[in-house]
């Protein structure tokens, strides 16, 4: 089972996006992260979704997902070079040493603290799922009080492109 990044363009109408998780529903796939935001054409949205699946169930969930009503188009980017990226905040217990350990790491990982606090630092990484993965491991004992992640997002990396 590999990881699979579809991209789909759909209409901006109200129970779109719940057809769309329904299909995955109805036929046992899981969805492991989910983005949706309208594009420069305000009538239109763009779904992001990960899955895990072989080659054959990616090709059903393509062919189903185009039977849509509201679904333009839809690409699984993962078949080229793309480029993806994920966001998280992560609230870390930070006292005495462990503050000055926190920082490093986030400096090595390239995050930002975005809030303070006596016995917490609050922060903020992007890159690809590994990377976050990675800096969560890096943490070792550092007690981790909460993760909030984004999910992946992704476009291709050529002239290819999810538009009309």
């Amino acid at each position: 089972m590999k990881k699979r990044i579809i991209s789909i363009l759909m209409e901006n109408e109200p129970g779109a996006l719940s057809r769309v998780v329904g299909l995955f529903s109805q036929r046992g796939y899981n969805i492991d992260s989910l983005n949706v935001a309208p594009t420069n054409d305000l009538s239109l949205s763009r779904v992001t979704l990960m899955t895990h699946c072989d080659d054959l169930v990616s090709e059903q969930i393509t062919k189903q997902l185009n039977k849509l009503i509201d679904v333009v188009k839809v690409l699984d980017i993962t078949e080229g070079r793309h480029i993806e990226r994920e966001m998280m905040l992560i609230k870390v217990k930070a006292k005495g040493d462990q503050r000055t350990e926190v920082k490093r790491c986030s400096d090595i990982f390239r995050g930002q603290i975005v809030d303070v606090g006596p016995t917490y630092y609050t922060l903020m990484l992007d890159g690809d799922s590994a990377k976050l993965d990675g800096f969560i491991e890096a943490l070792g004992d550092i007690s981790v009080l909460e993760v909030v992640r984004t999910g992946v997002c992704g476009i291709a990396r050529s002239e290819k492109s999810l538009s009309l």
